[in-house]
């Protein structure tokens, strides 16, 4: 699937994998943010931390009708306020997106998988 944008000189189409990778780009530049965790854990709870080449396993991208609703699923670091966190990212994410791609999103919805202790 794809996002279509329309613009005076014609169409644009924009991948959910071109989109997915620039909002986790995004999400890791917020203060607190360990790392991406799969939107698909592991039987016994787990959170694996992706690796910046798999953003796209931990966003989902969803287009209904003409809004975009993008779905993070993050681990936070240990210590840190978990909503200011999650507050921060949700802003990061729709500021980028906009000013990159000039996609208005309509919600950012965060999923917090795990917390982590950073070695100092």
């Amino acid at each position: 699937m794809s996002i279509e944008l329309q613009t005076k000189y014609g169409q644009i189409d924009i991948s959910n994998e071109v989109i997915a990778t620039v909002a986790g780009g995004a999400a890791m530049d917020c203060y607190g943010i360990i790392g991406m965790a799969s939107k698909k854990q592991f039987k016994d709870g787990i959170a694996e931390i992706l690796r910046k080449e798999n953003f796209t396993k931990g966003v989902i991208v969803r287009q209904e009708e003409e809004e975009v609703h993008i779905d993070m699923y993050i681990i936070v670091s240990y210590g840190t306020k978990i909503s200011e966190v999650a507050h921060n990212v949700q802003s990061k994410v729709k500021y980028t997106l906009n000013k990159t791609v000039g996609l208005a999103v309509d919600s950012v919805n965060i999923f917090v998988q795990g917390v982590r202790v950073t070695n100092p």
